[in-house]
Protein backbone atom coordinates (compact mmCIF):
# COMPACT_ATOMS: atom_id res chain seq x y z
CA UNK A 1 0.00 0.00 0.00
CA UNK A 2 1.00 3.81 -0.40
CA UNK A 3 1.94 5.58 2.75
CA UNK A 4 0.44 8.96 2.28
CA UNK A 5 3.00 11.79 4.25
CA UNK A 6 1.98 14.78 5.76
CA UNK A 7 2.75 17.61 8.95
CA UNK A 8 1.39 16.88 11.71
CA UNK A 9 -2.38 18.58 11.76
CA UNK A 10 -4.78 18.28 15.28
CA UNK A 11 -7.30 18.46 12.02
CA UNK A 12 -8.72 14.64 11.55
CA UNK A 13 -7.83 13.22 8.00
CA UNK A 14 -10.72 13.38 5.26
CA UNK A 15 -8.52 9.88 4.12
CA UNK A 16 -10.16 7.78 6.65
CA UNK A 17 -7.22 6.47 6.60
CA UNK A 18 -5.19 4.40 9.78
CA UNK A 19 -2.21 6.49 11.56
CA UNK A 20 0.70 5.20 11.96
CA UNK A 21 1.95 6.53 15.33
CA UNK A 22 5.94 6.45 14.77
CA UNK A 23 8.63 8.73 13.72
CA UNK A 24 10.61 8.06 10.54
CA UNK A 25 12.55 9.70 7.99
CA UNK A 26 10.37 10.72 4.83
CA UNK A 27 11.99 10.37 1.39
CA UNK A 28 13.54 13.63 0.24
CA UNK A 29 14.99 14.32 3.98
CA UNK A 30 11.80 16.00 5.18
CA UNK A 31 10.91 14.77 8.49
CA UNK A 32 7.20 14.11 9.36
CA UNK A 33 5.80 12.78 12.89
CA UNK A 34 2.99 11.66 11.33
CA UNK A 35 1.86 9.48 8.52
CA UNK A 36 -1.19 8.63 6.61
CA UNK A 37 -1.21 4.91 5.44
CA UNK A 38 -3.68 4.94 2.29
CA UNK A 39 -5.19 1.34 1.86
CA UNK A 40 -5.21 1.45 -2.39
CA UNK A 41 -8.99 -0.51 -1.62
CA UNK A 42 -10.73 2.08 -0.57
CA UNK A 43 -8.86 5.22 -2.07
CA UNK A 44 -11.37 7.83 -3.73
CA UNK A 45 -11.05 10.64 -6.34
CA UNK A 46 -11.25 12.75 -3.11
CA UNK A 47 -7.86 11.10 -1.61
CA UNK A 48 -6.63 11.72 -5.15
CA UNK A 49 -7.97 15.24 -5.64
CA UNK A 50 -6.21 15.77 -2.54
CA UNK A 51 -2.87 15.16 -3.59
CA UNK A 52 -3.07 16.67 -6.25
CA UNK A 53 -4.17 20.28 -4.53
CA UNK A 54 -2.75 20.11 -1.90
CA UNK A 55 0.73 18.91 -2.69
CA UNK A 56 1.53 16.44 -0.09
CA UNK A 57 4.43 14.13 0.12
CA UNK A 58 4.33 10.46 -0.81
CA UNK A 59 6.24 7.45 -0.18
CA UNK A 60 5.94 3.63 -1.48
CA UNK A 61 5.53 1.38 1.63
CA UNK A 62 7.74 -1.44 2.85
CA UNK A 63 4.80 -3.61 2.31
CA UNK A 64 4.02 -2.60 -1.16
CA UNK A 65 7.96 -2.43 -2.24
CA UNK A 66 7.68 -6.24 -1.09
CA UNK A 67 4.86 -7.08 -2.94
CA UNK A 68 6.38 -5.25 -6.18
CA UNK A 69 9.22 -7.23 -5.38
CA UNK A 70 7.88 -10.78 -5.46
CA UNK A 71 6.46 -10.12 -9.19
CA UNK A 72 9.75 -8.44 -10.42
CA UNK A 73 11.63 -11.52 -9.21
CA UNK A 74 9.42 -13.74 -11.22
CA UNK A 75 10.15 -11.56 -14.62
CA UNK A 76 13.80 -11.97 -13.87
CA UNK A 77 13.94 -15.66 -13.51
CA UNK A 78 11.26 -15.65 -16.85
CA UNK A 79 13.66 -13.91 -18.95
CA UNK A 80 16.56 -16.14 -17.71
CA UNK A 81 14.89 -18.97 -18.62
CA UNK A 82 14.18 -17.75 -22.27
CA UNK A 83 10.38 -17.91 -21.27
CA UNK A 84 8.12 -16.63 -24.24
CA UNK A 85 5.59 -13.79 -22.56
CA UNK A 86 4.30 -11.23 -23.98
CA UNK A 87 5.62 -8.29 -23.83
CA UNK A 88 8.61 -9.00 -22.22
CA UNK A 89 10.16 -11.42 -24.81
CA UNK A 90 8.02 -10.66 -27.47
CA UNK A 91 7.11 -7.82 -29.76
CA UNK A 92 4.25 -5.74 -29.04
CA UNK A 93 0.31 -5.30 -30.65
CA UNK A 94 0.52 -6.66 -33.87
CA UNK A 95 3.84 -7.87 -33.53
CA UNK A 96 2.59 -10.09 -30.65
CA UNK A 97 4.53 -13.26 -32.33
CA UNK A 98 7.78 -12.01 -32.71
CA UNK A 99 10.08 -13.35 -30.02
CA UNK A 100 12.63 -10.86 -29.10
CA UNK A 101 16.30 -12.37 -28.21
CA UNK A 102 16.94 -11.83 -23.87
CA UNK A 103 19.87 -9.81 -24.16
CA UNK A 104 17.47 -7.13 -26.06
CA UNK A 105 14.94 -7.08 -23.67
CA UNK A 106 15.72 -3.92 -21.96
CA UNK A 107 16.17 -2.12 -25.76
CA UNK A 108 12.51 -3.52 -26.72
CA UNK A 109 11.48 -1.75 -23.48
CA UNK A 110 12.98 1.85 -24.21
CA UNK A 111 12.08 1.27 -28.09
CA UNK A 112 8.48 0.89 -26.75
CA UNK A 113 8.83 4.60 -24.83
CA UNK A 114 10.20 6.76 -27.54
CA UNK A 115 8.31 5.22 -30.26
CA UNK A 116 4.95 5.75 -28.62
CA UNK A 117 5.18 9.56 -27.17
CA UNK A 118 3.51 11.11 -30.08
CA UNK A 119 0.83 13.26 -28.76
CA UNK A 120 -0.43 16.32 -30.37
CA UNK A 121 -1.62 19.38 -28.99
CA UNK A 122 -1.23 21.71 -26.01
CA UNK A 123 0.25 20.50 -22.81
CA UNK A 124 -1.85 18.91 -19.77
CA UNK A 125 -1.94 20.88 -16.62
CA UNK A 126 0.30 19.63 -14.03
CA UNK A 127 -2.48 19.01 -11.92
CA UNK A 128 -3.63 16.48 -14.26
CA UNK A 129 0.06 15.15 -14.86
CA UNK A 130 0.71 14.83 -10.75
CA UNK A 131 -2.44 12.41 -11.29
CA UNK A 132 -1.28 10.54 -13.69
CA UNK A 133 2.19 9.90 -12.23
CA UNK A 134 0.19 9.12 -9.24
CA UNK A 135 -2.18 6.63 -11.12
CA UNK A 136 0.55 5.02 -12.45
CA UNK A 137 2.84 4.24 -9.30
CA UNK A 138 -0.78 3.45 -7.47
CA UNK A 139 -1.29 0.46 -10.11
CA UNK A 140 2.34 -0.73 -10.07
CA UNK A 141 2.30 -1.01 -6.44
CA UNK A 142 -0.25 -3.38 -6.56
CA UNK A 143 2.29 -6.24 -7.65
CA UNK A 144 1.04 -7.75 -10.44
CA UNK A 145 3.21 -5.80 -13.03
CA UNK A 146 6.65 -7.08 -12.31
CA UNK A 147 8.30 -4.08 -12.32
CA UNK A 148 11.37 -2.90 -9.85
CA UNK A 149 10.53 -1.12 -6.43
CA UNK A 150 12.49 1.65 -7.75
CA UNK A 151 10.07 1.91 -10.55
CA UNK A 152 7.63 3.35 -8.23
CA UNK A 153 9.51 5.22 -5.97
CA UNK A 154 11.01 7.08 -8.86
CA UNK A 155 7.65 8.28 -9.85
CA UNK A 156 6.68 9.22 -6.68
CA UNK A 157 9.72 11.06 -6.53
CA UNK A 158 9.07 13.14 -9.39
CA UNK A 159 5.85 14.22 -7.47
CA UNK A 160 7.15 15.54 -4.17
CA UNK A 161 9.80 17.31 -6.22
CA UNK A 162 7.63 18.89 -8.70
CA UNK A 163 9.10 17.71 -11.77
CA UNK A 164 6.12 17.85 -14.30
CA UNK A 165 6.07 15.89 -17.45
CA UNK A 166 4.84 17.87 -20.94
CA UNK A 167 2.40 15.60 -22.06
CA UNK A 168 0.39 16.52 -24.85
CA UNK A 169 -3.55 16.24 -24.69
CA UNK A 170 -4.29 14.55 -27.54
CA UNK A 171 -3.11 11.11 -29.01
CA UNK A 172 -5.19 8.78 -26.73
CA UNK A 173 -7.58 5.90 -28.25
CA UNK A 174 -8.53 4.85 -24.50
CA UNK A 175 -6.65 1.41 -25.20
CA UNK A 176 -4.59 -0.06 -24.91
CA UNK A 177 -4.31 2.20 -22.34
CA UNK A 178 -3.31 5.74 -22.32
CA UNK A 179 -0.61 4.54 -24.37
CA UNK A 180 0.84 7.65 -25.92
CA UNK A 181 0.47 10.43 -22.85
CA UNK A 182 1.69 7.80 -20.56
CA UNK A 183 4.92 7.13 -22.95
CA UNK A 184 5.71 11.07 -22.31
CA UNK A 185 5.67 10.82 -18.69
CA UNK A 186 7.67 7.63 -18.98
CA UNK A 187 10.29 9.54 -21.53
CA UNK A 188 11.08 11.97 -18.42
CA UNK A 189 10.98 9.24 -15.96
CA UNK A 190 13.86 8.10 -18.17
CA UNK A 191 15.79 11.39 -18.57
CA UNK A 192 14.27 12.03 -22.06
CA UNK A 193 11.48 14.15 -23.17
CA UNK A 194 10.54 17.27 -21.97
CA UNK A 195 8.84 18.79 -18.29
CA UNK A 196 8.27 21.19 -16.57
CA UNK A 197 10.47 22.53 -13.42
CA UNK A 198 10.08 25.47 -10.54
CA UNK A 199 7.31 27.50 -13.31
CA UNK A 200 10.17 26.52 -16.09
CA UNK A 201 9.95 23.96 -19.19
CA UNK A 202 13.30 22.14 -20.15
CA UNK A 203 14.43 18.78 -20.75
CA UNK A 204 13.30 16.19 -18.91
CA UNK A 205 16.89 15.68 -18.49
CA UNK A 206 17.74 18.62 -16.78
CA UNK A 207 14.31 18.75 -14.81
CA UNK A 208 15.67 15.26 -13.88
CA UNK A 209 19.16 16.80 -12.66
CA UNK A 210 17.57 20.18 -11.08
CA UNK A 211 15.31 17.92 -9.19
CA UNK A 212 18.52 15.82 -7.76
CA UNK A 213 16.23 12.24 -9.02
CA UNK A 214 17.97 9.60 -10.94
CA UNK A 215 16.76 8.66 -14.13
CA UNK A 216 15.74 4.96 -14.64
CA UNK A 217 17.06 2.54 -17.02
CA UNK A 218 14.09 0.53 -17.98
CA UNK A 219 14.55 -3.42 -17.98
CA UNK A 220 12.16 -6.41 -18.93
CA UNK A 221 8.24 -5.44 -19.02
CA UNK A 222 8.76 -2.20 -17.59
CA UNK A 223 8.23 0.05 -19.96
CA UNK A 224 5.14 -2.24 -20.93
CA UNK A 225 3.61 -2.01 -17.19
CA UNK A 226 4.78 2.12 -17.20
CA UNK A 227 1.93 2.83 -20.14
CA UNK A 228 -0.78 -0.04 -20.36
CA UNK A 229 -3.05 1.85 -18.28
CA UNK A 230 -6.34 4.28 -17.62
CA UNK A 231 -4.03 6.93 -15.86
CA UNK A 232 -4.21 9.97 -18.20
CA UNK A 233 -8.03 9.58 -18.26
CA UNK A 234 -8.97 8.61 -14.52
CA UNK A 235 -6.73 11.24 -13.18
CA UNK A 236 -8.80 13.84 -16.06
CA UNK A 237 -11.67 11.88 -14.30
CA UNK A 238 -10.59 12.76 -10.61
CA UNK A 239 -10.72 16.84 -11.69
CA UNK A 240 -14.41 16.29 -13.19
CA UNK A 241 -15.71 14.94 -10.13
CA UNK A 242 -13.97 17.52 -7.92
CA UNK A 243 -15.37 19.93 -10.07
CA UNK A 244 -18.95 18.90 -10.98
CA UNK A 245 -19.53 18.36 -6.80
CA UNK A 246 -19.17 21.75 -6.19
CA UNK A 247 -20.94 22.70 -9.55
CA UNK A 248 -24.07 20.84 -8.58
CA UNK A 249 -24.41 22.05 -4.88
CA UNK A 250 -23.83 25.50 -6.17
CA UNK A 251 -26.58 24.90 -9.10
CA UNK A 252 -29.06 24.77 -6.40
CA UNK A 253 -28.19 27.68 -4.82
CA UNK A 254 -28.12 29.65 -8.35
CA UNK A 255 -31.55 28.04 -8.71
CA UNK A 256 -32.48 29.88 -5.41
CA UNK A 257 -31.26 33.41 -5.83
CA UNK A 258 -33.23 33.21 -9.62
CA UNK A 259 -36.43 31.71 -7.39
CA UNK A 260 -36.77 34.62 -5.42
CA UNK A 261 -35.68 37.06 -7.99
CA UNK A 262 -38.96 35.94 -9.78
CA UNK A 263 -40.57 35.75 -6.90
CA UNK A 264 -41.70 31.90 -7.41
CA UNK A 265 -43.46 29.47 -5.47
CA UNK A 266 -41.61 26.72 -3.31
CA UNK A 267 -44.94 24.18 -3.46
CA UNK A 268 -43.08 22.30 -5.71
CA UNK A 269 -40.64 21.71 -3.36
CA UNK A 270 -43.06 19.79 -0.76
CA UNK A 271 -41.79 16.87 0.69
CA UNK A 272 -44.87 15.19 -0.07
CA UNK A 273 -44.63 15.55 -4.11
CA UNK A 274 -40.90 14.06 -3.81
CA UNK A 275 -41.45 11.11 -1.57
CA UNK A 276 -44.09 9.78 -4.27
CA UNK A 277 -41.72 9.66 -7.12
CA UNK A 278 -38.69 8.77 -4.88
CA UNK A 279 -35.60 9.46 -6.51
CA UNK A 280 -33.03 9.91 -3.84
CA UNK A 281 -31.35 12.76 -6.03
CA UNK A 282 -34.97 14.18 -6.60
CA UNK A 283 -35.71 14.32 -2.67
CA UNK A 284 -31.99 16.02 -1.73
CA UNK A 285 -32.61 18.67 -4.08
CA UNK A 286 -36.12 19.53 -2.60
CA UNK A 287 -34.76 19.53 0.44
CA UNK A 288 -31.90 21.48 -0.15
CA UNK A 289 -34.11 23.96 -1.54
CA UNK A 290 -36.61 24.28 1.22
CA UNK A 291 -33.79 24.70 3.07
CA UNK A 292 -32.09 27.83 1.31
CA UNK A 293 -35.35 29.31 1.10
CA UNK A 294 -37.15 29.18 3.95
CA UNK A 295 -37.82 32.15 5.71
CA UNK A 296 -37.54 34.22 1.94
CA UNK A 297 -40.39 36.94 2.00
CA UNK A 298 -39.31 37.22 -1.79
CA UNK A 299 -41.30 33.88 -2.24
CA UNK A 300 -44.95 34.10 -3.38
CA UNK A 301 -47.21 31.00 -2.49
CA UNK A 302 -50.25 32.70 -3.81
CA UNK A 303 -48.98 31.57 -7.04
CA UNK A 304 -49.84 28.27 -8.40
CA UNK A 305 -46.81 26.96 -10.13
CA UNK A 306 -43.94 28.42 -12.30
CA UNK A 307 -42.25 27.62 -15.53
CA UNK A 308 -40.28 24.18 -15.63
CA UNK A 309 -36.79 25.85 -14.97
CA UNK A 310 -37.72 26.48 -11.25
CA UNK A 311 -40.78 24.25 -10.67
CA UNK A 312 -38.58 21.28 -11.94
CA UNK A 313 -35.27 22.05 -10.26
CA UNK A 314 -35.53 18.74 -7.76
CA UNK A 315 -36.35 16.85 -10.68
CA UNK A 316 -33.60 18.19 -13.05
CA UNK A 317 -30.98 18.60 -10.57
CA UNK A 318 -31.84 15.69 -8.68
CA UNK A 319 -31.26 13.36 -11.82
CA UNK A 320 -27.21 15.03 -12.21
CA UNK A 321 -26.70 13.89 -8.78
CA UNK A 322 -27.55 10.39 -9.60
CA UNK A 323 -25.50 10.19 -12.24
CA UNK A 324 -22.80 11.73 -10.57
CA UNK A 325 -23.05 9.09 -7.89
CA UNK A 326 -22.57 6.72 -10.57
CA UNK A 327 -19.86 8.13 -12.26
CA UNK A 328 -18.21 8.20 -9.12
CA UNK A 329 -18.48 4.47 -8.59
CA UNK A 330 -16.88 3.95 -11.91
CA UNK A 331 -13.72 6.12 -11.05
CA UNK A 332 -13.33 5.01 -7.70
CA UNK A 333 -13.42 1.49 -8.66
CA UNK A 334 -10.86 2.31 -11.52
CA UNK A 335 -8.22 3.90 -9.07
CA UNK A 336 -8.23 0.82 -7.08
CA UNK A 337 -7.92 -1.05 -9.82
CA UNK A 338 -4.48 -3.14 -11.99
CA UNK A 339 -4.51 -1.86 -15.55
CA UNK A 340 -1.55 -3.73 -16.93
CA UNK A 341 -1.72 -6.19 -19.73
CA UNK A 342 -0.19 -9.09 -18.87
CA UNK A 343 -0.62 -9.72 -15.13
CA UNK A 344 1.38 -11.78 -12.81
CA UNK A 345 -0.26 -13.86 -9.99
CA UNK A 346 1.16 -15.82 -7.40
CA UNK A 347 0.07 -18.06 -4.77
CA UNK A 348 0.75 -21.06 -2.73
CA UNK A 349 3.99 -21.02 -4.95
CA UNK A 350 1.97 -21.39 -8.29
CA UNK A 351 2.49 -18.37 -11.00
CA UNK A 352 0.33 -17.53 -13.13
CA UNK A 353 1.08 -14.72 -16.07
CA UNK A 354 -2.34 -13.83 -17.81
CA UNK A 355 -2.74 -11.51 -20.57
CA UNK A 356 -6.19 -10.00 -20.41
CA UNK A 357 -8.06 -6.17 -21.34
CA UNK A 358 -8.35 -4.31 -18.20
CA UNK A 359 -6.04 -1.80 -19.99
CA UNK A 360 -9.25 -1.04 -21.96
CA UNK A 361 -10.89 2.67 -20.63
CA UNK A 362 -14.56 1.80 -21.55
CA UNK A 363 -15.98 1.94 -18.03
CA UNK A 364 -14.05 5.46 -17.47
CA UNK A 365 -15.58 6.50 -21.32
CA UNK A 366 -18.98 5.82 -20.86
CA UNK A 367 -18.97 7.36 -17.49
CA UNK A 368 -17.08 10.58 -18.35
CA UNK A 369 -19.76 10.88 -21.55
CA UNK A 370 -22.59 10.25 -19.10
CA UNK A 371 -21.18 12.87 -16.40
CA UNK A 372 -20.86 15.46 -19.45
CA UNK A 373 -24.48 14.88 -20.88
CA UNK A 374 -25.66 15.33 -17.03
CA UNK A 375 -23.83 18.85 -16.55
CA UNK A 376 -25.06 19.96 -19.25
CA UNK A 377 -28.54 20.09 -17.81
CA UNK A 378 -27.19 22.29 -15.18
CA UNK A 379 -26.53 24.98 -17.80
CA UNK A 380 -29.31 24.91 -19.55
CA UNK A 381 -31.84 24.92 -17.06
CA UNK A 382 -29.78 28.03 -15.55
CA UNK A 383 -29.70 29.25 -19.01
CA UNK A 384 -33.88 29.37 -18.94
CA UNK A 385 -33.84 30.93 -15.48
CA UNK A 386 -31.56 34.21 -16.63
CA UNK A 387 -33.76 33.86 -20.16
CA UNK A 388 -36.65 34.91 -17.58
CA UNK A 389 -35.25 37.26 -15.32
CA UNK A 390 -34.75 39.42 -18.04
CA UNK A 391 -37.36 38.98 -19.93
CA UNK A 392 -40.37 41.37 -18.56
CA UNK A 393 -43.07 39.17 -20.43
CA UNK A 394 -41.67 36.58 -17.45
CA UNK A 395 -40.04 38.47 -15.04
CA UNK A 396 -42.90 39.39 -12.84
CA UNK A 397 -42.58 42.95 -12.71
CA UNK A 398 -38.92 43.61 -13.36
CA UNK A 399 -37.78 46.08 -16.04
CA UNK A 400 -36.32 44.76 -19.21
CA UNK A 401 -32.91 43.14 -19.14
CA UNK A 402 -32.54 44.68 -15.47
CA UNK A 403 -32.04 48.17 -16.22
CA UNK A 404 -33.46 51.41 -14.91
CA UNK A 405 -33.45 53.03 -18.51
CA UNK A 406 -33.81 50.69 -21.35
CA UNK A 407 -32.78 51.26 -24.73
CA UNK A 408 -29.89 54.43 -23.31
CA UNK A 409 -28.79 51.01 -22.12
CA UNK A 410 -28.83 47.57 -22.66
CA UNK A 411 -28.14 46.52 -19.49
CA UNK A 412 -28.03 42.50 -18.82
CA UNK A 413 -29.21 41.68 -22.63
CA UNK A 414 -25.87 40.50 -23.62
CA UNK A 415 -24.82 38.30 -20.57
CA UNK A 416 -27.66 35.94 -21.99
CA UNK A 417 -26.36 35.53 -24.93
CA UNK A 418 -23.15 34.39 -23.51
CA UNK A 419 -24.90 31.77 -21.36
CA UNK A 420 -26.49 30.64 -25.24
CA UNK A 421 -23.56 30.29 -26.70
CA UNK A 422 -22.22 28.19 -23.62
CA UNK A 423 -24.96 25.74 -23.48
CA UNK A 424 -24.87 25.34 -27.48
CA UNK A 425 -21.66 24.81 -26.94
CA UNK A 426 -21.99 22.11 -25.08
CA UNK A 427 -24.51 20.23 -26.55
CA UNK A 428 -21.73 19.56 -29.60
CA UNK A 429 -19.79 18.85 -26.82
CA UNK A 430 -21.75 16.35 -24.91
CA UNK A 431 -21.95 13.80 -27.95
CA UNK A 432 -20.57 10.68 -26.84
CA UNK A 433 -16.69 9.91 -27.26
CA UNK A 434 -17.51 6.56 -26.47
CA UNK A 435 -19.94 5.37 -28.64
CA UNK A 436 -16.36 5.77 -31.56
CA UNK A 437 -13.85 3.48 -32.27
CA UNK A 438 -11.41 3.26 -34.88
CA UNK A 439 -9.39 0.16 -35.09
CA UNK A 440 -5.47 0.32 -34.50
CA UNK A 441 -2.31 -2.28 -34.65
CA UNK A 442 -3.05 -3.74 -37.60
CA UNK A 443 -7.04 -4.24 -36.28
CA UNK A 444 -5.59 -6.44 -33.56
CA UNK A 445 -7.19 -3.51 -31.12
CA UNK A 446 -10.10 -2.91 -32.85
CA UNK A 447 -12.41 -1.51 -30.71
CA UNK A 448 -10.77 0.90 -28.49
CA UNK A 449 -12.63 3.25 -25.61
CA UNK A 450 -11.78 6.98 -26.42
CA UNK A 451 -12.11 7.22 -22.71
CA UNK A 452 -9.48 10.28 -22.64
CA UNK A 453 -11.56 12.53 -25.87
CA UNK A 454 -14.96 11.75 -22.99
CA UNK A 455 -13.01 12.78 -19.82
CA UNK A 456 -11.18 16.01 -21.63
CA UNK A 457 -14.49 16.72 -22.76
CA UNK A 458 -16.39 16.61 -19.33
CA UNK A 459 -14.19 18.89 -17.93
CA UNK A 460 -14.59 21.49 -21.20
CA UNK A 461 -18.32 21.27 -20.54
CA UNK A 462 -17.66 22.00 -16.63
CA UNK A 463 -15.64 24.91 -17.79
CA UNK A 464 -18.92 26.47 -19.08
CA UNK A 465 -21.40 25.23 -16.87
CA UNK A 466 -19.43 26.88 -14.46
CA UNK A 467 -19.40 30.11 -16.17
CA UNK A 468 -23.19 30.18 -16.93
CA UNK A 469 -24.09 29.74 -13.23
CA UNK A 470 -21.80 32.39 -12.27
CA UNK A 471 -23.71 34.60 -14.73
CA UNK A 472 -27.06 33.22 -13.07
CA UNK A 473 -25.97 34.84 -9.82
CA UNK A 474 -24.84 38.08 -11.07
CA UNK A 475 -28.50 38.32 -13.04
CA UNK A 476 -30.22 37.19 -10.14
CA UNK A 477 -28.58 39.60 -7.56
CA UNK A 478 -29.44 42.26 -10.14
CA UNK A 479 -33.02 41.49 -9.61
CA UNK A 480 -33.04 40.74 -6.26
CA UNK A 481 -31.43 44.58 -5.65
CA UNK A 482 -34.76 46.19 -7.82
CA UNK A 483 -37.22 43.49 -5.27
CA UNK A 484 -34.95 44.96 -1.71
CA UNK A 485 -36.47 48.74 -3.02
CA UNK A 486 -39.53 47.09 -2.71
CA UNK A 487 -39.32 46.03 0.61
CA UNK A 488 -38.51 42.67 0.45
CA UNK A 489 -36.29 40.04 1.74
CA UNK A 490 -34.44 36.90 1.02
CA UNK A 491 -34.11 33.63 3.01
CA UNK A 492 -31.07 33.20 5.58
CA UNK A 493 -29.26 31.17 3.75
CA UNK A 494 -29.45 32.93 0.46
CA UNK A 495 -29.00 35.95 2.14
CA UNK A 496 -25.22 34.52 2.66
CA UNK A 497 -24.95 33.86 -0.69
CA UNK A 498 -26.13 37.62 -1.65
CA UNK A 499 -23.58 39.18 0.02
CA UNK A 500 -20.42 37.25 -1.06
CA UNK A 501 -21.66 38.15 -4.61
CA UNK A 502 -22.02 41.57 -3.13
CA UNK A 503 -18.50 41.87 -2.18
CA UNK A 504 -17.19 41.84 -5.64
CA UNK A 505 -20.34 42.44 -8.16
CA UNK A 506 -22.25 45.88 -7.20
CA UNK A 507 -25.68 46.87 -8.67
CA UNK A 508 -25.34 47.96 -11.95
CA UNK A 509 -27.51 51.51 -12.67
CA UNK A 510 -26.18 51.67 -16.34
CA UNK A 511 -24.08 49.55 -18.30
CA UNK A 512 -20.32 49.17 -17.77
CA UNK A 513 -18.17 45.97 -18.87
CA UNK A 514 -19.27 43.09 -17.17
CA UNK A 515 -16.89 40.43 -18.02
CA UNK A 516 -14.68 41.32 -15.18
CA UNK A 517 -17.09 40.73 -12.72
CA UNK A 518 -18.05 37.17 -14.35
CA UNK A 519 -14.27 36.26 -13.34
CA UNK A 520 -14.74 37.43 -9.88
CA UNK A 521 -17.30 35.15 -9.32
CA UNK A 522 -16.10 32.07 -11.03
CA UNK A 523 -12.98 32.62 -9.13
CA UNK A 524 -14.77 32.92 -6.27
CA UNK A 525 -16.54 29.52 -7.27
CA UNK A 526 -12.70 27.94 -7.66
CA UNK A 527 -12.03 29.19 -4.34
CA UNK A 528 -15.02 27.33 -2.53
CA UNK A 529 -15.99 29.98 -1.76
CA UNK A 530 -19.96 29.98 -2.39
Amino acid sequence: MFVYVKPYSSKSSSLQSSLILEERQAPLGVLFLYMHSINPKHITYKDVSKIIFENEKLTLSTESKKLVQKTRDIIEKAVKNKEVIYGVTTGFGAFKTVVIDSSQVAELQRNLIVSHAVGVGDYFDSKVVTGILFLIANYLSKGHSGVRPIVVETLLAMINKGVYPLVPEKGSVGSSGDLAPSAHVILVLMGEGEAEYQGRQMSGAEAMKKAGIKPVVLEAKEGLALINNTATMTANAVLALSEAQKLIDLADKAGSLSAEALRATTKAFDADIHRIKPHQGQIEVAKHLRSLLRGSKMIDNSKTQDQYSLRCMPQIHGAVRECFRYVESVVNTELNSVTDNPLIFEKNGKIKVISGGNFHGEPVAIAMDSLGIAVCELANISDRRIASILDPATNNGLPAFLVEKGGLNSGFMILQYTTAALVSENKILAHPASVDSIPTSANVEDLVSMGTIAARKANEILENVKQVLAIEMIVACQAIDFRKKAGFTLGKETEKLYKEIRKLVPYFSKDEVYYPYVKKVVNLIDQGKL
